[in-house]
């Protein structure tokens, strides 16, 4: 027996299709790191909002803290809407304590053009909030923050606009097609006794 002849005879082409499905297993991790990359963004973002909008209720606390006079007189209770203008500048005048509740709650809710804009409807998307004597401080929402003026306790309550990871909620588009939305209102509230 000649010894060319107990060879195997060569494979030809194996190594490229090696090749190929080790191409499609990198590109499916691949996919899966971009899905993980873009879920925490979201994430990322949506903690910055929520510290964002920690900072409003604490900003307002502290307004509260230094108009204490206002406080205890009811002038940061707001059973209504939230007032959107304000008579007295308080920045560049001297006011009364219900004078400067007014003031404090124009600027932190809605602004004023003119001056510095750090209000809830500048820094969180569809921002929106309320002052108010709550005992139950954990309901309600921006149509109806269900301030019972219960207590002696102030709430001081947030909302905002923000997409989340795996919002199931449907909604109609214009052109009326259903679909999932991605889009969901966040809730912050705090607690201040004067």
């Amino acid at each position: 027996m000649n010894v060319s002849e107990c060879r195997h005879p060569t494979q030809k082409g194996f190594t490229l299709l090696e090749v190929l499905i080790a191409v499609v297993v990198f590109a499916i991790g691949l996919l899966g790191i971009a899905g993980l990359q873009v879920a925490g963004m979201r994430f990322t973002h949506g903690s910055q909002l929520r510290a964002v909008a920690t900072m409003q209720a604490e900003n307002m606390a502290d307004r509260m803290r230094a108009n204490i006079t206002g406080v205890r007189d009811g002038d940061y209770n707001i059973t209504g809407a939230m007032p959107t203008s304000y008579d007295t500048d308080c920045g560049a005048e001297e006011c009364s304590p219900a004078e400067l509740a007014e003031y404090d709650l124009v600027l932190w809710n809605d602004g004023v053009a003119g001056k510095p804009n750090e209000s809830n409807a500048a820094t969180l998307p569809d921002g929106d909030g309320v002052v108010c004597i709550d005992s139950t401080p954990d309901d309600g929402n921006d149509a109806d923050w269900a301030c019972d003026n219960e207590g002696i306790v102030y709430a001081i309550k947030l909302m905002w606009q923000e997409r989340t990871v795996g919002a199931d909620d449907l909604v109609e588009d214009e052109g009326g097609d259903a679909g999932v939305a991605d889009f969901r209102k966040q809730f912050l509230f705090v607690r201040v006794v004067p």
